[in-house]
């Protein structure tokens, strides 16, 4: 029977282009994870978006002397370009900055108030006086108060991960004049009471701590025996989810508060979008789907604390019937450094995603992320690393397996699968061995332990490696071509099967080698971009049709005399001396390409 599983993914802020560390942190596991579950036949619903009204979007407008809608525009419109040719799946990838999210955004913040969740408060802001204004959060930096990290934000910071009171760093500076003076100022807010949600929220934790990674479990605990306090959910800002009440024109819904709730919202939109309005609520008010939230380690707590204390706040406001669907897992991975060193796009210390697909087949770039993700500790992208997995494994294993056997079996049996009459024990065994991946492969992928699910898959192609080299069958044809054919019927079968079970990781090559094997029609279905007038302005969204998709994770049975289709080389072969170009790309300026000429 199938499951509905909601697939949740870390909304960007659309300040700038994507990088690997987005990759690795949630994009990429969501992907591979929601791939699966079609292929196992579960009704999937993967949405994201741009998060368009966060503090990063105002900053970077200001730097460049345009509005924040012109910011967020630009870097939504590349976001659903570089997603689609890296292969994201999603069934819908929007914006914040719809009416549906606006209106539900609202309707939530109403409840929530209605309710008795949310108190009004006085609180102390930084304020400038050159600006002559209250400075957002991200406007801020300073040393951190808790670990004492120089380059804290005025929201949290990026060393420890403690979430902060910009009032309350060390020596706080504005990012737009660290000369401006800035004094403190008091400013009437609206505050998220989640001490009312303690009780239930250690609930929640008890039950589902024994499948969530220790790290998340910990991190969550400890937040909560700290004591919840309340958070501010409004705002000195013009740019955002206006707040829904009389005399509140000038300040909107706080950014972390309303970006959280786009996993509801874009489920929302996509039903609405599919003509089938009520379809979201299979996931989210159904006690047997699973909804797993990918993110990365710095979100942990909105994820495992303030998400659920909305959710368990607003029960029952879309169905009569209580029981919202809280997250199932929250699979959040650590960070991915670069060449050894964090992150810096002041730095320029990023491996930019629609950069290096200029360069690099996507695949390639797919099997080394996932090959390193960082799902216990932090991991490091490095150049030589790529060269060497990419040419050492994916090509020289995989992708050798894959063009010798299939270039064999095509110029040597007429173009066609191999008629045989029987199998030796050897063929045999290698063939249950690469049907027994099925439920190995699958079985970790449920667990989300992804980077050891990659591992397995190509554990068995080394395995078929070594069975092909013992039955050599380019030297049996000489003098029993029936034993050949034999052996060739059986290595097509295998890698028919761990085709299959790459597939989530390699979409694009497994989609090559399945029309190689002379198969028909899409295994994952299709993507594309379309622009559509549901709300106040015509936006573009990202939309996959998984239609093909369901029922494909089981064993394959090649049929005998089926034609094949020439074959090409999977993947291109690397030369050493990118090592040292793409490192002399870390640290030097870059032209985005002209994206705001």
């Amino acid at each position: 029977m199938s499951k509905y599983i909601h697939v949740s993914v870390a909304w960007p802020y659309s300040n700038g282009d994507l990088h690997v560390g987005h990759l690795a942190g949630a994009y990429l596991p969501a992907d591979i994870f929601a791939r699966y579950h079609r292929l196992k036949g579960n009704q999937v619903l993967m949405v994201s978006g741009s998060d368009a009204h966060g503090t990063p979007i105002s900053v970077e407008a200001d730097k460049r002397g345009v509005s924040p809608v012109e910011i967020f525009t630009k870097y939504h419109e590349r976001f659903l370009l570089t997603q689609q040719k890296i292969g994201i799946s999603y069934d819908l990838f929007t914006h914040t900055d719809t009416e549906n999210h606006h209106q539900i955004a609202q309707e939530i913040f109403t409840l929530l108030l209605e309710r008795g969740f949310l108190y009004l408060e006085t609180q102390a802001l930084l304020y400038s006086e050159k600006e002559r204004r209250f400075l957002p959060d991200r406007y801020v930096e300073g040393e951190c108060y808790i670990c004492h990290y120089a380059g804290a934000r005025g929201d949290q910071c990026d060393n420890c991960g403690n979430l902060l009171e910009a009032t309350q760093l060390i020596n706080p500076r504005s990012k737009n004049d660290p000369s401006d003076h800035l004094i403190v100022r008091e400013s009437e807010h609206y505050f998220l009471d989640l001490s009312k949600f303690s009780g239930q929220l250690l609930k929640y934790l008890d039950k589902h701590e024994h499948h969530w990674r220790p790290n998340v479990v910990r991190f969550s605990r400890n937040f909560i025996s700290e004591g919840l306090r309340g958070r501010p959910i409004t705002r000195d800002i013009d740019w955002g989810v206006p707040v829904p009440l009389e005399g509140w024109e000038d300040k909107r819904l706080y950014v972390w508060f309303d970006a959280v709730m786009g996993y509801l919202t874009a489920s929302i939109e996509w039903a609405k979008h599919t003509n089938q309005p009520d379809a979201w609520k299979h996931w989210w008010y159904n006690p047997d789907a699973e909804i797993y939230n990918f993110i990365g380690k710095d979100n942990i707590p909105f994820h495992t604390i303030i998400w659920p204390a909305e959710l368990l706040g607003i029960d029952g406001i879309y169905n009569d019937a209580t029981g919202i669907s809280l997250p199932y897992d929250v699979p959040a991975n650590e960070f991915m450094n670069i060449e050894g060193a964090q992150f810096s796009k002041s730095r320029n210390w990023a491996i930019w995603l629609p950069d290096i697909l200029e360069r690099y087949q996507p695949d390639a770039i797919r099997y080394y992320v996932a090959a390193t993700f960082p799902e216990t500790h932090d991991s490091d992208f490095a150049w030589d690393g790529f060269f060497n997995r990419v040419n050492g494994e994916l090509l020289a294993a995989w992708g050798n397996l894959v063009n010798r056997m299939l270039s064999f079996a095509y110029k040597r049996f007429e173009g066609k699968v191999p008629v045989i009459d029987t199998l030796t024990d050897a063929d045999k065994a290698m063939i249950a061995r690469s049907e027994a991946a099925f439920e190995e492969v699958g079985s970790l992928i449920e667990q989300v332990r992804l980077r050891e699910a990659l591992q397995t898959a190509m554990s068995i192609v080394r395995e078929a490696n070594g069975y092909l080299d013992g039955r050599k069958p380019w030297q049996t044809i000489k003098d029993d071509p029936a034993d050949a054919a034999r052996a060739v019927y059986a290595i097509l079968r295998v890698i028919d099967n761990l085709n299959l079970v790459l597939s989530p990781f390699l979409p694009f090559s497994a989609q090559a080698v399945h029309e190689y094997l002379g198969y028909d029609g899409q295994l994952f279905g299709e993507q594309h971009i379309e622009a559509y007038a549901e709300n106040v302005r015509s936006h573009n969204v990202l939309v996959y049709d998984s239609s093909t998709a369901a029922g494909k994770w089981k064993k394959r049975a090649l049929p005998q005399g089926q034609a094949l289709r020439e074959p090409k080389a999977l993947y291109t072969k690397l030369d050493p001396e990118i090592i040292e170009q793409e490192r002399a790309h870390l640290g030097a300026e870059r032209v985005e390409h002209e994206i705001f000429v």
